[in-house]
């Protein structure tokens, strides 16, 4: 059963949860299925066209091996990417050995039930949509480079960005289970790909990296997110073993170093000089200040409390045992005789 947090800051731990506010973004939703056996999930999922639960639960195939099948794993419930809201997705999956459309991770609006059809991943023109497809065709007519690519669709089949895996050392089609990390943040407005085997960590470097604006594209509308695939002229198959997905809120004054886009092009790149926010350097003033301060009263509170209270007692204890009052001294005169002369 997906499961669902949103943060609770009591009052009495406000100031540090303001601290931390500054060093994590502000998780606002998720779910999380490592596999379908849960019967419970169809209040969460829904599948359309010829998606089907496999293997008593332990995955979805998203298309039998029949020719121009279509399959739609969505989640069901919606969201809204506003200015400062970011994605994080993650999805195993595999596809047999065949030259069909292969499998995407798509963002559909919330109509997207009343225009799907037989088309690439059952997207038609009629819909607008973000797709990351895992393409194993070449269509020439979109502008494929080959049957083992990467691509990012924006509202089109022909990709906006496009990453050939031949030289990645990665197949898709080879019917071995695969992991795809899929990140949106909404500060650098850039989508990044990664790509492995299904038990490896994530890579360092995304495999494709495209900046696009998600909140301009969808302007507050209503979305859903799913994964799709369609099997094209063949028989190809695709199933999904385990999929996560995050939502969360950045403030927008956390910005991140976004990827340099001479990278892309395998262009040197030269170390400058970083400059420091002003605000955020302001900030480090009055927090490091206000450390000093807090140190600073608490030291004196030890002083006051262990070595002020030792002195004063160490004063009372030497006036008990040597007591102050008046001395009387009595004086005697006293006759000196010299017997040098006495016989």
């Amino acid at each position: 059963m997906p499961t669902f947090s949103f943060p609770s800051y009591s009052s009495t731990l406000f100031p540090l949860a303001f601290c931390f506010l500054a060093l994590s973004a502000k998780p606002i939703s998720a779910f999380s299925f490592q596999d379908f056996r849960k019967t419970s999930f169809d209040s969460e999922i829904a599948l359309y066209g010829d998606a089907r639960i496999s293997n008593d639960g332990s995955s979805v195939t998203l298309t039998p091996p029949l020719a121009s099948s279509f399959g739609l794993l969505a989640y069901n419930r919606g969201f809204r990417l506003l200015e400062a809201t970011s994605f994080s997705t993650d999805f195993s999956f595999s596809i047999s050995p065949d030259n069909g459309d292969g499998l995407a991770l798509v963002v559909l609006p919330n109509d997207f039930a009343l225009k799907l059809d037989s088309s690439a991943f059952g997207l038609s023109r009629k819909i607008r949509f973000l797709g990351v497809e895992f393409d194993t065709s070449m269509d020439e007519n979109v502008g494929d480079p080959n049957g083992n690519h990467v691509g990012i669709d924006v509202g089109s089949l022909v990709s906006a960005s496009v990453r050939n895996l031949s030289s990645a050392n990665l197949l898709l089609n080879s019917g071995v289970k695969l992991r795809s990390w899929i990140d949106y943040n909404a500060n650098s407005k850039r989508l990044e790909v990664w790509l492995g085997k299904l038990g490896s960590s994530r890579p360092n470097d995304p495999i494709l990296s495209y900046p696009i604006d998600l909140s301009k594209m969808w302007k507050g509308e209503e979305v859903f997110v799913g994964i799709s695939a369609s099997s094209g002229n063949s028989s190809q198959t695709s199933s999904v073993y385990s999929w996560s997905f995050r939502l969360r809120s950045v403030p927008n004054w956390l910005h991140s170093q976004p990827v340099d886009p001479r990278r892309e092009r395998g262009e040197p790149l030269r170390m400058q000089k970083s400059s420091a926010c002003p605000l955020t350097v302001l900030a480090g003033v009055i927090f490091s200040t206000g450390c000093l301060a807090l140190m600073a009263f608490v030291l004196l509170f030890v002083w006051t409390i262990f070595v002020a209270r030792h002195t004063t007692v160490a004063a009372a204890a030497t006036e008990e045992e040597y007591p102050k009052f008046p001395v009387d001294f009595r004086y005697q005169k006293i006759d000196v005789v010299d017997t040098k002369d006495v016989k």
